[in-house]
């Protein structure tokens, strides 16, 4: 088993998007960290089509499902995609190919060089991202997005509460996190196995894996918790890219605290395989959309 990997899970519609991110890998890798790529087994020949020539591992979400004894593909194909992917990507562990490793997204994309170092310490520890949410909580108070606050204190407080933890509501995200199996495995054999139930089960309850690792890290201290900000820019929101934009801030400038760059697929539908989604309509409302520097 190696120390640290990367790994997405994509499917066909993100191919073009996951081989965008698969060039910045090839681009910035420089330990040459394995890089794995997961898509539904009718994918894979889509996958490999664009994919080939690329130093990825590719492998079925079915191996990955099937990794975990309490889980079936009839179980977790049942539940809604944006759910099911939450599984997946936090089963991956499973498999053994890693101790740690970064999970990324398809609309990711690498946008410097980037070491190993910045992920693990010396001793092999994966830094965790970890804060208040302060930097998408403050402008969301600017804004008046009272909606972006309420959401992030309700999901914060449904899985404090599982763990009956009180105190305060920590952010593990918002995407891009570096996970150790070990805290996978203790939240596992500590909370869901005496539960009766099953990870998939808990992502049903409470939708965000990134708060499952992280309130099971406080809980249970898998690992010693080396706290870090995100290492990934993250535009989960248009008003945010609008807002960075407007202060002239560009990728050169994230590059200085940040590895990657998120910016919501959604944005981008130009890169659907094999071509963009939607009607007539939406697709030139979206078109004039991005030629007004909106998204």
């Amino acid at each position: 088993m190696i120390t640290f990997a990367l790994y997405c899970k994509s499917y066909r519609v993100d191919v073009k998007r996951a081989k965008r991110l698969a060039l910045t890998v090839e681009k910035y890798n420089v330990d040459t960290i394995p890089f794995y790529i997961s898509c539904p087994q009718a994918d894979l020949p889509i996958f490999r089509e664009y994919l080939s020539g690329l130093s990825v591992k590719l492998i079925t979400d079915e191996e990955i499902i099937l990794s975990n004894p309490v889980h079936s593909l009839d179980k977790v194909n049942a539940i809604p995609g944006h759910l099911s992917q939450q599984i997946i990507k936090s089963e991956f562990w499973r498999l053994g190919f890693a101790e740690a490793y970064l999970c990324l997204d398809s609309d990711c994309q690498f946008i410097r060089p980037f070491h190993l170092s910045e992920f693990l310490d010396t001793s092999g520890t994966p830094y965790t991202v970890v804060d208040e949410c302060r930097e998408i909580l403050l402008p969301a108070v600017s804004l008046r997005k009272q909606k972006v606050i309420d959401n992030f204190y309700k999901e914060s407080f449904q899985v404090q509460q599982a763990f009956e933890r009180t105190g305060k509501h920590y952010n593990f995200g918002p995407n891009c996190p570096v996970w150790h199996r070990d805290v996978w495995m203790s939240l596992d054999e500590s909370f869901i196995k005496p539960r009766d139930t099953s990870f998939a089960q808990l992502i049903v309850e409470h939708p965000i894996e990134m708060r499952w690792y992280g309130e099971a890290l406080l809980k249970y201290g898998a690992i010693k918790l080396l706290p870090s900000q995100p290492f990934f820019k993250m535009y989960a929101y248009a008003w945010q890219l609008r807002r960075d934009r407007a202060e002239g801030l560009v990728e050169e400038d994230l590059a200085q605290f940040y590895c990657g760059v998120t910016y919501q697929s959604a944005w981008e539908r130009e890169m659907d395989w094999p071509s963009e989604g939607g009607n007539l309509a939406s697709r030139l409302g979206r078109r004039l959309r991005r030629s007004l520097g909106r998204t």
